[in-house]
């Protein structure tokens, strides 16, 4: 299955015009589950913390993520497609650096 075609082109034009964080929450919460969303920030969290050389066993214990799911994080982080570490290099260098907390309250 090739995932990236004319309907994912179209979810992407549809985030790329959300305008702030209030906007985000209302979209994403309106797209995905609760679950879908906690899940999504918890694999962001793993990145994040992966770039900070944080043990697998920490980010398991703080996530809640299988080191399944942490391994596979660290490897797209290292031989993806660059996102993970584009979006972690662009918000540590923000002037608003937001916290690495545990996702949309």
């Amino acid at each position: 299955m090739n995932w990236y075609s004319q309907k994912t082109k179209n979810l992407f034009t549809a985030i790329l015009a959300l305008k702030n964080e209030k906007e985000a929450k209302k979209f994403l919460r309106d797209l995905l589950t609760e679950s879908e969303i906690t899940e999504f920030s918890n694999r962001w969290q793993a990145a994040q913390m992966l770039s900070d050389n944080i043990p697998y066993t920490k980010i398991v214990k703080e996530t809640g993520l299988s080191s399944t799911t942490v391994a596979r994080i660290s490897k797209w982080l290292n031989k993806g497609m660059s996102g993970y570490k584009l979006m972690i290099n662009r918000l540590n260098n923000h002037p608003n650096k937001p916290s690495r907390g545990k996702g949309l309250r």
